[in-house]
């Protein structure tokens, strides 16, 4: 799930998914040179705050609710189009969040992982391949990315669950046992979600997770390129834009994500900006990134009272 923006750009660069930006930023290993962590925003040039603040007419709300309606079909067609060719395999996962390896009470004990978002394995297979002592239930809002996952070998019934489920209404117990679940990640998911259901799928999420276990969260960070490069006609809400697929992006703010999660019952473990410099190839530009890394843990009992 992907990119958003206003246009600080050539116009030759449309807003909608490029594989030059995806495999420069969201798939790289986070741990690079020519990147920092930040707990304050990326500071605009005076030439996007200018862009910024002309850019507020809102796409129409018959179209904003059309597009509501068919957020499922056009994330299916986005998988038809590409099936799993479009993103890389992320294998910087373990390496920016250690909780995936050492969350573990005891050196033996089976990890239980939840992939709210799983497209088509992107995240999952990778850790499956590493971590042999580990059992990852994945779903996806698209029926047709969840049938990729399950085409794998390495989705076997021993080790991978993976099922469709519109996180914003679909319970989850219905596939995850309630309170089962020791990590859960939501890696550039929530940004596809509309803002007002967002604290719906935090609170899906909650029902399967241990008391101490931790959401481990990765998205589009607000000022991000891909937020400033979108045309006139994008604009459907603050920090919220459509694609020319139809597919949508929100950009998330530190202290957006943080009161979301608090609202939810979660408590602030990490909330940093991820900065980076990144080369988009076809354009021969070097632009601005920005991403937001966080983790939140679910209270035990004890601390919830």
């Amino acid at each position: 799930m992907e990119l958003s923006g206003s246009e600080s750009v050539p116009p030759s660069m449309k807003a909608t998914h490029t594989k030059d930006e995806v495999d420069t930023s969201e798939q790289r290993s986070p741990s690079v040179p020519g990147q920092s962590k930040t707990s304050t925003s990326r500071v605009l040039t005076q030439e996007e705050l200018d862009r910024l603040v002309h850019d507020r007419a809102l796409v129409s709300e018959f179209k904003r609710m059309k597009l509501e309606r068919e957020a499922q079909k056009n994330w299916d067609l986005f998988y038809k189009r590409n099936t799993t060719n479009f993103f890389k395999d992320r294998h910087w996962t373990t390496r920016e969040f250690d909780e995936l390896k050492a969350c573990r009470v005891f050196e033996s004990q089976r990890l239980v992982l939840l992939e709210a978002g799983c497209g088509v394995g992107n995240c999952i297979f990778p850790l499956l391949e590493d971590d042999l002592n580990i059992f990852v239930y994945a779903c996806d809002f698209s029926p047709r990315a969840v049938e990729f996952v399950k085409l794998n070998p390495l989705c076997c019934p021993e080790r991978c669950s993976a099922f469709q489920c519109d996180l914003t209404k679909d319970d989850l117990r219905e596939n995850v046992p309630e309170g089962s679940v020791d990590v859960i990640t939501l890696i550039f998911v929530l940004s596809a979600v509309h803002p007002d259901k967002m604290k719906l799928v935090l609170l899906n999420i909650s029902r399967v997770l241990k008391p101490g276990g931790i959401v481990l969260f990765r998205d589009y960070g607000l000022y991000d390129h891909a937020m400033l490069r979108f045309k006139a006609g994008s604009k459907l809400g603050e920090n919220f834009y459509v694609r020319q697929d139809g597919t949508r992006s929100y950009f998330f703010s530190k202290d957006f994500l943080a009161e979301l999660f608090e609202e939810a019952g979660f408590r602030l473990v990490a909330n940093d900006y991820v900065l980076r410099e990144t080369v988009n190839k076809k354009e021969g530009l070097c632009v601005p990134r920005v991403f937001l890394q966080s983790k939140f843990t679910k209270p035990s009992q004890s601390e919830s009272t």
